[in-house]
């Protein structure tokens, strides 16, 4: 059966009138879609072709994430965070952005006072918050005015930049902890300061890993069976709040991470570095404020040295939890599977 001419131009003539009324009504939404369809597609050629010589192996689970916006102060448990290179971020919450320091720039830690780590920092809109034992609330518009002046930081004998937050802040720091010099809060602006390398605190990191105020790494992990196989040895158990970290897994046997050399975390790759050899800072009370000196880190001493090969990295500090670097950016959320990648055919 044909068609005539004149039917087969008024049908051609009614599609171009239908496609122009897409385009005028549709268009934005054919185009998002193209764009994430095309996005999808890539991620799937890009997943495909790292298949080919990948295993991906479910190792834990995510159980917790934890922000610290202050240094040495206290965490913010939250759902779901970015991670960036410099570490976990969700909101207005980018961790150890913050950091008190003394008048001359040297960093306040746990180690010099140990009553920081009762100190909560929050944010409520373009506030931040810092309340503490016996102390007011005290209020920090955000962002900091340009006009406050820059101090030169020191963190571990690197040197580092940071936004001072004013003398409000400073008198509440002094204040808090009685002390007969002043103390300032200073903020890290991740888009005009320079951040510190991690391999210039330790050899191992590479020359991408890069940290705002933490000790050493954008990214430390421990799993909760650690802590329960510590806790074991100890008269008085002790938190993941005496050891500070990021990325808290559940469901592996006790120190498994200790084996993850590279893993997968909801759309975040993450590459172990080296473990974390601990401190003074752990042996702080987080509920009183109050440091020993001793536990944990006497029995830790007794069962988690690292191998004498590796003393002139860890000397005599043990070893718990692990350092990572970030692979690749993306999303965490609390109970994303923790994937153990492997080369197809590696043990």
């Amino acid at each position: 059966m044909k068609m005539s001419n004149t039917v087969i131009s008024g049908a051609v003539g009614a599609l171009r009138a239908a496609a122009l009324s897409i385009s005028r009504h549709r268009l934005p939404l054919l185009c998002a879609a193209g764009l994430g369809l095309t996005a999808v597609a890539s991620w799937m050629w890009w997943r495909k072709r790292q298949g080919e010589d990948e295993e991906l192996q479910q190792v834990g689970t995510v159980s917790q994430l934890l922000i610290y916006p202050v240094k040495s102060c206290r965490a913010v448990p939250v759902q779901e965070a970015e991670c960036s290179t410099l570490g976990l971020k969700s909101g207005q919450l980018e961790d150890r952005h913050w950091l008190v320091v003394t008048e001359e720039g040297n960093m306040v830690t746990g180690r010099q006072e140990p009553r920081i780590v009762l100190i909560s920092a929050t944010f409520s809109g373009n506030t931040l918050c810092l309340n503490g034992p016996g102390m007011q609330e005290v209020q920090i518009a955000l962002p900091l005015p340009k006009t406050n002046r820059v101090l030169d930081c020191r963190v571990f004998g690197l040197d580092i930049q940071g936004r001072d937050s004013g003398e409000q802040v400073s008198e509440w720091l002094t204040n808090y902890f009685q002390s007969s010099q002043p103390y300032h809060l200073v903020h890290f602006e991740a888009d005009a300061m320079r951040p510190r390398k991690s391999k210039k605190v330790e050899k191992l990191f590479r020359d991408k890993d890069v940290i705002a105020y933490p000790d050493a790494s954008p990214i430390m992990l421990l799993s909760e069976t650690s802590l329960e196989a510590l806790n074991t040895r100890l008269e008085e158990p002790v938190s993941l709040a005496n050891f500070r970290p990021c990325i808290v897994t559940s469901g592996c046997e006790a120190f498994a991470e200790d084996g993850w050399d590279d893993v997968r975390l909801g759309t975040t790759r993450l590459k172990r570095v080296m473990a974390c050899g601990r401190c003074v800072l752990t042996t702080v009370n987080p509920d009183s404020g109050v440091i020993t000196r001793k536990e944990p880190l006497d029995t830790l001493r007794t069962f988690r040295q690292s191998d004498p090969s590796l003393k002139h990295l860890y000397n005599n500090s043990p070893l718990f939890g692990q350092y990572y670097g970030v692979e690749q950016t993306g999303m965490i959320r609390v109970g994303d599977p923790v994937y153990r990648v492997t080369r197809k055919g590696q043990n």
